[in-house]
């Protein structure tokens, strides 16, 4: 029985599992909301939420953190600039997960992941 996972491993390797969540985390910034399966919304959750807490400093250092992760430049301009400064005052929960519906053709459970306003 395998005990204190940190993460879940999405059947992907290492390199595959990161670019996914840098591509969904991108996405969802970009579009302020996504639809994925539901263990992949928990994942993307939980890097939105360091992220954006990173991001909440401003400075360059943290704009250089958020870069890392986010791979278009106009991303991680609007997290730094628009969306982070929104949530000060907030000391997390700047995400929602929301389940949606069941995909036909392999039946995975969706859910829309989205920010909180």
């Amino acid at each position: 029985m395998p005990h204190q996972i940190a993460y879940k491993r999405l059947s992907r390797t290492d390199a595959h599992r990161r670019a996914l969540l840098r591509n969904l985390a991108t996405s969802f910034f970009k579009h302020e909301k996504i639809e994925t399966t539901s263990t992949k919304a928990k994942e993307v959750s939980r890097l939105a939420e360091r992220l954006i807490t990173a991001a909440m400093k401003g400075d360059l250092a943290a704009r250089r953190r958020v870069a890392e992760y986010v791979t278009e430049p106009a991303v991680v301009k609007k997290l730094v600039e628009q969306l982070a400064p929104g949530f000060h005052g907030r000391t997390g929960g700047y995400t929602r997960i929301t389940k949606t519906r069941v995909r036909n053709g392999d039946a995975a459970e969706l859910s829309l992941v989205e920010l909180v306003r």
